[in-house]
């Protein structure tokens, strides 16, 4: 299980957050661990040079991680395709008269894996968001068969939104690892405590019931004057 692959119920549900939390637990444990970015989009373009610069979400997994820019990062290797346009991957390809193949980033994942024990490989959006005109990126995930986290939050209609997701990846005979509870949004106007707390008791028991092997996790909430003091987050050890 060299590979997890961290997806979520939708966009903007703090994935990176989410990956980069974990990588520090991992490394705070002992593991040698690197994240990778499937593609991102909305990318910055360096004024002095034109290039396309390091991917955002990379950028927040090593500030998570607490660590610096690594050699495979500065190189792009942990995220090959990175596009200009804030919008779905396929789409941002197409504006960018680009190509892009994935077994460019299947390449890129096992040069990383000669290196270290686990990458954490973080998706763009949900599972179904395509990648390319014929690629969804469930499609990507099963062609590698690799575990998939999860991460759902208490918003209104997550439980909806975690339950169809886990029907997508359960149709595909793929491994749920992890699902990971973000409390990121606990604190939005479009949040009630009343509904997260059910949420979370009721995708506990779902899980304990349809998905026994299955991690349950939540996600420590940090404050946002307080960027840089992350609590402590212990994984169980049988994670990895």
């Amino acid at each position: 299980m060299s590979v997890l692959f961290i997806s979520g119920i939708d966009t903007d549900i703090g994935k990176t957050y989410a990956t980069g939390i974990i990588a520090n637990a991992l490394m705070q444990q002992g593991v040698n661990v690197i994240t990778q970015k499937l593609v991102q989009t909305g990318v910055s373009i360096n004024p002095k040079t034109g290039e396309m610069e390091v991917a955002d979400d990379i950028i927040t997994h090593r500030r998570l991680m607490g660590i610096p820019l690594q050699s495979y990062d500065l190189d792009f290797t942990t995220c090959p395709y990175r596009y200009h346009k804030p919008a779905s991957p396929h789409l941002a390809v197409k504006l960018a008269n680009a190509v892009l193949d994935p077994d460019v980033i299947t390449h890129a994942t096992r040069q990383l894996q000669v290196n270290y024990d686990v990458v954490l490989l973080e998706g763009a959006g949900g599972l179904l968001v395509p990648i390319t005109e014929q690629l969804l990126i469930l499609d990507y995930i099963a062609t590698q068969d690799y575990p998939i986290i999860l991460v759902t939050s208490g918003r209104l209609g997550s439980i909806n939104h975690t339950l169809l997701s886990l029907e997508a990846i359960t149709q595909r005979g793929l491994s749920v690892h992890s699902v990971i509870y973000n409390p990121i949004h606990d604190n939005a106007a479009q949040t009630d405590a009343e509904i997260a707390n059910s949420t979370i008791d009721f995708l506990r028991k779902y899980l304990q019931q349809y998905y026994p092997a299955t991690h349950w996790l939540k996600l420590p909430y940090i404050k946002a004057e307080q960027p840089r003091a992350l609590p402590d987050f212990y994984l169980p050890n049988d994670f990895v």
